[in-house]
């Protein structure tokens, strides 16, 4: 077993975990505008389904508005479409030549639902790197019984990792406190 290749390939799988959380958190709408939004949005256009981000530009001219502006004008209704059937809560405006989306104020109660789901998102995500520390450890204790490392690196890689996963639990925690200050603000 080679430690630093080890303990790299692990800090990768934590990072991919990370990059994967702060994805899910900008698909969040917070009553702020984003284009992190919709880029989830595949459109049904000639026959075959494309990101939305392919067919058109999209801006945030300001903090309440997208605007989506096609390459090609005939796509605009299949884009409108699909912005519905994404999120019903989302209401396009269709100008003929773009669509805009004003994103409504968020109350008070689905701030506090969001920070709910975010608070729940966290929790998986954490368990996730929890998990890839587990597996890490137990192949780290298949080493050692295979006489491939003594216990000395079998401490020393095990205690790298645990710092690993304690750092990247409280970037976690950073990262879930600035979604929840972002919802908060009105």
């Amino acid at each position: 077993m080679n430690e630093p290749e080890f303990v790299n390939e692990i800090k990768t799988k934590m990072s991919y975990a990370i990059s994967s959380y702060k994805g899910e958190l900008a698909r969040i709408r917070t009553g702020r505008a984003s284009t992190g939004l919709i880029d989830a949005i595949n459109v049904e256009y000639y026959g075959s389904v494309s990101p939305i981000i392919r067919l058109a530009s999209i801006s945030v001219p300001d903090s309440r508005t997208i605007t989506i502006t096609p390459w090609d004008v005939s796509s605009l209704s299949a884009i409108e479409k699909a912005i519905q059937k994404y999120d019903s809560s989302l209401n396009p405006s269709n100008d003929g030549k773009s669509i805009s989306i004003i994103i409504p104020a968020l109350t008070q109660e689905r701030r506090k639902e969001i920070v709910k789901q975010i608070n729940k998102l966290s929790e998986s995500i954490k368990q996730e790197i929890r998990n890839v520390r587990r597996l890490a450890n137990e192949k780290i204790k298949s080493s050692e019984k295979s006489k491939e490392i003594s216990e000395d690196v079998s401490f020393k890689i095990q205690k790298k990792i645990q710092e690993l996963t304690d750092s990247f639990i409280k970037e976690i925690d950073e990262i879930t406190k600035h979604k929840e200050k972002e919802i908060s603000e009105v």
